[in-house]
């Protein structure tokens, strides 16, 4: 099968028309020649995992279509995707990485680096109610990614917040999948891995969400008000004000700690503005005002490297492992590690310190942040 072909009988990826309204004055403004910001979360597929250039990224490929639909509007662009993270970074991210610029438009996309959970629902929430609520109102559609290997995906909690805010959803479950299931196209056409889309992938990931803004587009534009009010969470939502410790922003007590004064050069570049350390005793304190806390570190390909051990105020019991070593090949993981969700409100103290390293290890245990919810 071939995108002409795609285009004209795969399956509607439309899984929940939602209130389109918001898109629709977004349309309407590039239509009268004002500039509009386009924003895209997610993770690696966002990123353009496996697309051989930035341009064939399913991403880049619907900016393009939003230039071509609206060429009176100078239309701009911003990339926000992470590869190997979710929502629940996102949430905590997404204030300093998308919506400080002010977008009109953004496509959110996790379902296949979230699990089909209730934690996962919740961070999916309360990235959504931080999009909804931020001062500049933008339009969002959400996209629902999947294993082109196994079907699995995240979508069945993230459409049920989806539905919830009345928000456009888009499904490669419903429109590409069955294409595969059915024998139109194989997995290794559109994914070498069974996860990552080729060119052809992300060609066709872009179709699917074309159809449906065209789609939108030519709705009639009185058929429904914008949203103003949001409902009330269908989750404990305990994410929704969330938000990263890193050296430019906060400092920690550190014996052993080293800041990381690079500058980071894009969102992608990640392994930036963190702490590092690599020998035994080593430790970095935090004292932080939530209900929640994370620690985001690098699990290294190299080996052997530091393991760290965290606690919370001091309780020895609360200690969690935070092992810098990473079994996979595929290159350095910006891990999470979730430590309590549930604390008394008030303020708390985070101690991290080395308890196991080599003389010379390959790798120094690096700290990206620390993630904070309230």
């Amino acid at each position: 099968m071939n995108r002409k072909d795609f285009q004209q009988f795969a399956p509607n990826g439309m899984v929940n028309r939602g209130n389109r309204r918001s898109i629709q004055l977004c349309m309407e403004k590039a239509e009268t020649g004002q500039p509009v910001t386009l924003g895209f979360l997610g993770g690696s597929i966002t990123q353009g995992s496996l697309a051989s250039s930035p341009e064939t990224c399913y991403a880049h490929l619907v900016y393009q279509w939003w230039k071509r639909k609206f060429p009176k509007s100078a239309v701009s662009y911003i990339n926000a995707g992470v590869g190997g993270t979710t929502s629940q970074f996102g949430v905590a991210r997404v204030k300093e990485d998308l919506l400080a610029a002010k977008p009109d438009f953004i496509i959110l996309e996790f379902s296949v680096n979230d699990g089909p959970t209730d934690f996962f629902e919740e961070t999916y929430e309360g990235l959504v109610r931080t999009v909804l609520k931020s001062a500049n109102h933008p339009a969002v559609l959400l996209l629902h990614n999947v294993r082109y290997d196994n079907g699995i995906s995240a979508e069945e909690r993230h459409l049920k917040i989806g539905r919830t805010y009345d928000l456009p959803c888009v499904s490669m479950k419903a429109s590409l999948y069955p294409c595969v299931v059915s024998g139109l196209i194989r997995a290794d056409e559109i994914s070498p891995d069974g996860l990552h889309p080729n060119d052809f992938g992300h060609s066709l990931i872009a179709d699917t969400v074309a159809a449906c803004l065209e789609d939108i587009y030519l709705q009639p534009a009185a058929a429904q008000p914008p949203c103003s009010l949001l409902p009330e969470p269908v989750t404990k939502n305990r994410f929704e004000d969330s938000f990263r410790l890193r050296n430019y922003s906060y400092t920690p007590h550190c014996l052993g700690f080293r800041c990381d004064d690079r500058k980071q050069n894009s969102i992608q570049d990640c392994f930036k503005q963190g702490w590092m350390a690599c020998k035994v005793g080593d430790a970095i304190s935090f004292e932080f005002e939530g209900t929640g806390v994370a620690v985001q570190y690098r699990k290294s390909v190299l080996h052997p490297a530091p393991v760290a051990q965290a606690v919370l105020d001091g309780n020895p019991s609360s200690a969690v492992i935070l092992d810098g070593n990473f079994d996979e090949t595929w290159g350095d993981c910006l891990f999470i590690t979730t430590l309590a969700q549930d604390l008394p409100a008030g303020k708390h103290c985070l101690e991290i310190r080395i308890t196991k390293a080599e003389p010379e290890p390959a790798a120094e245990f690096y700290l990206a942040a620390v993630l904070v919810s309230r």
